[in-house]
This record gives C-alpha cells, sequence and structure tokens, in this order.
C-alpha cells in the first residue's frame, strides 16, 4: 500500500489555503477598451482607476465630464460586496483626474473630495475630460471594529498553523 509522508500532506493543505485567499488571488485583467461613443463619434480615450466597478479604458464621446465617466463605469464599487455592514455616513469619495499639459512638462492634477451621501460637487459637472486623462476614483473609510478583528484573527490563524506545520515537520 502507497502512504504519503504526513508533511507533504500538511504543506500541500497549505498550499492549497493560501491559493484559495481572494486578496492572494485576485483576478488580472488583460488589457480593456470599453466603447461608449458611437462609430464616426470624435472620441477621446479615457483611463478609468480605483474604486469602480468597470475599471478600463473608456472611448468617450469629446466632452465627457466626470459624473458621466462613472456613470459609463457602473458608478462606485461597493467594496468587495460589504455594502450591507457598511456605515455609508463615513465613507468618503475622492475622484483624481491626472492630465498631461500640453508641452508634456507637468502633470496637472484635479481633486473632486466629497462624502458618499452629499451632492456631488458641482465643479465634477463641469469639468470635461480630455484625450489620455486619467480618472482615479478612491472610496475612503474609517476602520470598524471588525476590520482589526479580521486581520488579527488571520495573522493568528497564520501564526498558529505555521507553528503546527513546524511542530509536525520536526516530529517525522
Amino acid at each position: 500500500m502507497w502512504r504519503v509522508p504526513k508533511h507533504c500532506i500538511t504543506l500541500l493543505a497549505l498550499i492549497i489555503f493560501f491559493i484559495e485567499i481572494p486578496e492572494l488571488s485576485a483576478q488580472q485583467g488583460g488589457d480593456r477598451y470599453i466603447r461608449v461613443a458611437q462609430l464616426g463619434e470624435l472620441v477621446d480615450s479615457v483611463n478609468v482607476w480605483g474604486d469602480i466597478n468597470t475599471a478600463g479604458r473608456y472611448l468617450v464621446p469629446e466632452g465627457t465630464n466626470v459624473t458621466e465617466i462613472i456613470s459609463f463605469g457602473m458608478g462606485y464599487n461597493t467594496l468587495r460586496g460589504r455594502e450591507a455592514e457598511l456605515d455609508w455616513s463615513d465613507v468618503h469619495l475622492e475622484i483624481k483626474v491626472s492630465r498631461l499639459d500640453n508641452d508634456r512638462q507637468s502633470v496637472e492634477v484635479a481633486y473632486f473630495r466629497y462624502r458618499y451621501h452629499d451632492p456631488e460637487p458641482v465643479e465634477m459637472y463641469d469639468f470635461i475630460l480630455q484625450n489620455n486623462d486619467i480618472v482615479t476614483v478612491q472610496l475612503r473609510r474609517k476602520p470598524s471594529l471588525r476590520d482589526y478583528v479580521q486581520v488579527v484573527g488571520t495573522t493568528l490563524g497564520a501564526i498558529a498553523t505555521s507553528l503546527l506545520l513546524y511542530e509536525r515537520l520536526r516530529n517525522n
């Protein structure tokens, strides 16, 4: 009868455990182009990154503003499906638009910051995007007790697993 050493089983279990952690095995997408403009329409190419549901490189009609690009990206990301336990009154939105100036000497940056429940700043409606702009969306919130417990619990679990693995390997 064929027997597998115990330390090989433990090592295999650890490898499977770490592969299954969503943060470590985040999906990596390739180049992503999203056409919003109609064929034959003049377009600008705008990069959208961060906490938005559909990030990518957008081909949008000329004259598109910041609020429209967020709508094209299907709105703000809900922090990995945790919207039910999230206190939205503490969430702050930060939108940054980076633009290379005409002389290609420096980068101009426009910031829009507001709380989730507040109306969008009027400046967002007036800010017209240009070709090769980069729009970065970030949701910020204060960490809750649950966040701290998750970090401490995960860390303690990893330490305990490492100690058990070390003990098993040492005893074999």
